[in-house]
């Protein structure tokens, strides 16, 4: 019987996905991530090496999945909006992405494989800029940055929503909000500076 390598790979992330969003970088433990997947250690680590290989791994996979998933559509503040509305329900979807960044944030002094996803970063960024229209490199990519801030955050601190409001899941309400703000931040950044 033929090993099924690439379904294999995708039990293991997925489990790793499910380990490393709930424990973080540093409490999530290979053996568990192996028995969650049904595969052995061994196999584990040679498809993907160390746990800090399959932690990058991990969050190409998720971005790769999500952030390229999203498409910047309409033009004007329109599109900046529309775009932060999707980029919302893709991490509600997939509310293991924020985590994952905001473990990532907490736990590594550096991020991991910061050249494709500076990469991927700058291809988003142009994207919304294009879309946009008369937004400066810097704008565009401080918009871009401002819109998945606010997106995660709902996500990687969800008691905040609870302490703040008494409700941790108005979604579509927070997702308003995520939308109205960016179309506004977009308005201003079109604007110009106040008096200039």
């Amino acid at each position: 019987m033929a090993w099924d390598v690439e379904g294999t790979k995708r039990a293991l992330l997925t489990a790793a996905v499910a380990e490393f969003s709930e424990k973080g970088f540093g409490g999530a433990r290979i053996d568990r991530i192996s028995e969650r997947a049904g595969v052995n250690r061994e196999r584990l680590y040679s498809y993907f090496g160390n746990k800090r290989q399959l932690f990058e791994a991990v969050l190409a996979d998720q971005l790769g999945t999500i952030l390229d998933g999203v498409p910047v559509t309409e033009t004007g503040p329109a599109a900046a909006a529309g775009f932060a509305g999707r980029y919302f329900d893709a991490c509600r979807s997939h509310p293991e992405l924020p985590r994952l960044v905001f473990w990532e944030g907490l736990e590594l002094t550096y991020p991991i494989d910061t050249d494709t996803r500076t990469a991927r970063a700058a291809l988003k960024s142009a994207e919304l800029g294009a879309a946009v229209g008369e937004l400066s490199g810097r704008d565009a990519a401080s918009l871009l940055l401002t819109i998945v801030s606010l997106c995660h955050s709902w996500f990687a601190s969800p008691n905040l929503g609870l302490i703040i409001t008494g409700d941790d899941g108005d979604h579509e309400g927070r997702r308003r909000i995520v939308t109205a703000t960016t179309e506004a931040l977009t308005r201003g950044l079109l604007e110009g500076p106040a008096g200039g």
